[in-house]
């Protein structure tokens, strides 16, 4: 039976993973608008039906890919050294993004990602999809910071200070990429800009933050 089960999960995957690359190879090509959930479907051989089933929306065949990172700044926080202050461990791990040329950090000009990029941050209706993803990422950090005895206000406001710090960066870097900068030469700016960032963060939030205890 369990074999079965993890037969029947990995299929899933196979379709989930066809299903957006299908969606997101049309959507490049002709553009978000111009293609239709039937067109998506057709194209995977699947009915919309079935499309549904993995995605609820149009737009979350775009977006699922966020769905994987949604925890991540909530598992920098609780995974945290002894010592660290949560702002000092999310700038620590944004930095070293921005080092690796992360996709998430916007500081990547690999021709694939600079397209899908470009897609989303062009596309009104999924900029606006975006917030349920952003929106989930502030309640698993503000989670995180309760945990750990933050106030549930305190909590949540700092997690939404966080999670927009590092999207707002991210976009930054997409600009500069998208005005034909290289990777390497907007590097320079991006780790200024993050560093002042995180700066800013770190005079009001550290106050209020509990610094990881052994």
């Amino acid at each position: 039976m369990e074999n079965t089960t993890g037969l029947r999960e990995n299929k899933k995957l196979r379709t989930r993973r066809h299903l957006a690359a299908t969606a997101l190879e049309l959507f490049l090509e002709r553009g978000f608008d111009e293609v239709s959930v039937a067109d998506v479907a057709a194209a995977a051989e699947v009915s919309k039906p079935t499309l549904f089933r993995y995605f609820p929306s149009k737009e979350d065949l775009v977006l699922d890919r966020f769905a994987d990172h949604q925890d991540e700044v909530a598992r920098i926080v609780r995974d945290r050294p002894a010592g660290q202050t949560p702002v000092a461990a999310v700038r620590g791990h944004f930095l070293d993004a921005l080092a690796a040329g992360d996709p998430i950090t916007g500081l990547c000009d690999h021709p694939e990602v600079v397209a899908y990029q470009r897609l989303l941050y062009t596309t009104a209706s999924l900029e606006a999809r975006l917030g349920h993803y952003t929106s989930r990422e502030v309640e698993l950090l503000a989670a995180a910071l309760e945990a750990e005895s933050v106030a549930p206000l305190a909590a949540r406001l700092a997690a939404m200070h966080l999670v927009t710090v590092r999207h707002e960066l991210g976009r930054e870097n997409w600009r500069r990429i998208s005005a034909g900068q290289s990777a390497a030469e907007a590097q320079p700016a991006a780790v200024d800009d993050a560093e002042a960032a995180f700066a800013m963060l770190a005079d009001g939030l550290d106050a209020a933050l509990p610094v990881r205890r052994a």
